[in-house]
């Protein structure tokens, strides 16, 4: 592979303005995501009174159980940001993969300082999402129980469907039978269906005096019986440790909880992340010949001025070593092999519209990828598949189709980012989240909608004038049409809109994105190799 040789000038002003909008960006997010760690109205009350119960702060939970000195990959951290009132930074949940022994779990913790750990939908949506981690991963799942279960007064958006509270117990018993170790912490409530939680795990520990289990709690058995009980007579800790056996083991700390815990997982023989199986080509890695920080300057600030998918390669991949493929045609697709933390990987990234040309080369090179078995890394930025009657009777809707097909049928590893725009069917051609990839982020500058804002500007307005009477129609009239069309796109396309929901699965920092593919490829590596698809290479 050769070195890729960058054209980008870091004294030209236009680098300059790029960086300083991009550092912009940057900021912002990590403000935002530090309100998600400890912010939100009225938060600081519910902080302290969690701490003055002798309670440890969710993170600082993860951290005490996780391996010294190694890093947590933490999922959708903006979880639920603009939603419920911004009354639930995060979801009220926390969830990533942790290193524990060497061993990478999944983590799914709640947070009590959140609604007292009630699980609003997105929260059931992130813990279902990180299940689904796990299961692809071949991941076991710890789960940090401190949970006031279901949050009622919208029950009718948790508890029914199939992707609902019951889906993740449907998930847990399924993990479980995979051999994929599923242990429970409890260290507050499991009330009613959370009580299935621990109930579901192959271990569990509960911690003396905090932790509390019961499918009804104290007032739903005044309520029933007329029974007056205390909360630890009915379900805590002792009672299920010595009398009922739900939970294993008994603690009187979180500190010795997390002791315990770690001591078990000590005995679940699974693969460290180093313990590869030897399908995915691996050399020692090296990092890349140019510093990551410098895509702040090669992404323009002006999100209709394109940048060079080639020089984001050269920032993220070893050595900024790359092998194009078919680098003489169909150049709105950028192709080729790389290796990434010494994993090889083919990417495809675009830059700019899909042509028809580029969508026959993304299948062609989809084709070899799958036949060699070597993970595929997807960098979105397109407008989408281009238009036109030109483009039409060259056949784009065949051919882009071809793509789409080859992205749902590949069975080796996906993984996609974000780096720019995800329009329109461009986003299903470039694996967008509705083609499972293993792994999605996105960048702070990204967008995802059905068309850019100025383009669905001209095509609605269009359509509404279409059925208005338009010689009575007022420019007042037309300009607000406008507008509510404008501020809708702008709004729905925007990165925090998309990472509130769960559409990616979490905003990261350009510099971060090459450590972060490092370790979801290093999951695919220590897992044994996918079923191969049918391996024949279509001549597009």
């Amino acid at each position: 592979m050769r070195v890729i040789e960058s054209r980008c000038d870091p004294g030209s002003a236009r680098f300059a303005e790029n960086r300083a909008a991009y550092e912009g960006l940057v900021a912002t997010l990590r403000d935002r995501q530090q309100v998600a760690i400890d912010g939100g109205p009225g938060r600081q009350r519910s902080i302290e009174r969690h701490r003055s119960r002798g309670k440890v702060m969710v993170r600082d939970r993860i951290d005490m159980v996780t391996d010294a000195d190694t890093a947590f990959l933490e999922f959708s951290t903006l979880a639920g940001f603009g939603q419920y009132g911004d009354e639930v930074p995060g979801g009220g949940i926390v969830t990533g993969i942790g290193l524990v022994h060497g061993v990478p779990y999944v983590f799914i913790a709640n947070d009590a300082t959140v609604k007292g750990g009630s699980l609003v939908p997105v929260a059931i949506k992130k813990h279902v999402r990180a299940q689904d981690i796990a299961e692809e991963n071949g991941l076991g799942v710890i789960y940090l129980v401190d949970s006031g279960g279901a949050f009622l007064p919208l029950q009718d958006e948790i508890f029914p469907d199939k992707d609902h509270f019951g889906g993740s117990f449907y998930r847990q018993a399924r993990l479980s039978a995979m051999g994929l170790p599923q242990l429970s912490v409890v260290l507050g409530g499991c009330t009613a269906g959370g009580a299935y939680v621990p109930a579901l795990s192959d271990e569990v520990i509960m911690v003396r005096g905090i932790g509390r289990i019961f499918l009804g709690g104290p007032p739903i058995v005044k309520a029933a019986l007329g029974e007056i009980i205390e909360p630890d007579d009915l379900g805590g800790a002792d009672l299920h440790t010595r009398i009922s056996g739900v939970s294993d083991y008994l603690a009187d700390t979180e500190a010795e909880a997390y002791g315990r815990l770690r001591e078990i997982c000590g005995t679940t023989n699974q693969r460290s992340i180093d313990h590869r199986q030897g399908w995915i080509d691996w050399r020692e890695p090296e990092p890349p010949a140019y510093d990551p920080v410098e895509i702040y300057g090669i992404v323009s600030a002006d999100d209709r001025i394109s940048f060079d998918a080639v020089e984001i390669i050269a920032r993220l991949v070893d050595g900024s070593r790359f092998s194009p493929f078919k680098p003489e045609w169909g150049d709105s697709v950028v192709c080729g092999f790389a290796r990434l933390w010494g994993h090889l990987v083919g990417i495809i990234a675009n830059n700019g519209i899909i042509f028809s040309e580029s969508a026959l080369k993304a299948t062609h090179f989809i084709e070899l990828c799958e036949q060699r078995r070597v993970p595929l890394l997807f960098l979105q930025n397109t407008s989408g598949y281009m238009v036109g009657r030109d483009s039409e009777a060259a056949g784009i809707a065949k051919n882009g189709a071809k793509m789409v097909a080859a992205v749902a049928n590949a069975t080796v590893p996906k993984y996609t980012v974000l780096i720019g725009g995800s329009y329109g069917a461009g986003n299903y051609g470039m694996c967008g989240r509705g083609f499972n990839p293993r792994f999605l982020f996105a960048w702070p500058n990204s967008r995802i909608a059905t068309m850019a804002a100025d383009t669905a500007e001209t095509v609605l307005v269009d359509i509404r004038l279409g059925g208005m009477r338009g010689a009575e129609t007022t420019e007042e009239e037309i300009e607000a049409i406008r507008a509510e069309i404008r501020l809708q796109y702008e709004t729905q396309s925007d990165p925090y809109y998309a990472t509130s929901r769960l559409w990616d699965d979490g905003l990261i920092d350009p510099v971060d994105t090459r450590d972060a593919l490092g370790l979801c490829l290093a999951l695919a590596a220590r897992q044994v190799a996918p079923e191969p698809g049918p391996g024949l290479v279509y001549r597009m």
